[in-house]
């Protein structure tokens, strides 16, 4: 899964949205219990300027790990944001309902990876530098 993950977080600082996406939503159904690619989800939402879905992700992955310290900042956010510009945040049901859909095509069964698609230009972004990896020159 950590694979998956940090393919995930490559094609998000590409912008490539949707493959993120498709990579994060795989590691979730196979595993619901990962914070990491709640808050992958999350991120993926905020790129799309969708808030309440970005809200509803990060409050789910503040459910499964209380301790990740990137989900908590994630929710105080977006409660700071939505209620500064005076909008409300989704109901718990409406939170369920948004993390429990899946709004990407249908993905292979968990376990098994998806073809990547081509690779973007590499750039030493965080994951890159942590993972030691250079740019091509």
């Amino acid at each position: 899964m950590m694979e998956l993950l940090v393919e995930a977080e490559r094609y998000l600082s590409h912008g490539l949205l949707d493959h993120a996406e498709r990579l994060f939503r795989q590691v979730a159904d196979a595993d619901p219990k990962s914070s990491i690619a709640a808050v992958g989800l999350a991120r993926v939402a905020l790129e799309r300027g969708d808030d309440a879905t970005a809200y509803a992700f990060g409050r789910r992955a503040v459910a499964i790990d209380p301790e990740n310290p990137a989900a908590h900042h994630l929710v105080l956010r977006l409660e700071e944001v939505v209620r500064g510009r005076g909008g409300s945040l989704p109901s718990d049901a409406e939170i369920a309902r948004i993390t429990t859909a899946s709004p990407v095509a249908p993905l292979q069964s968990p376990g098994s990876v998806a073809p990547s698609p081509p690779r973007p230009p590499s750039r030493p972004g965080l994951i890159g530098r942590l993972l030691g990896r250079r740019p091509p020159r």
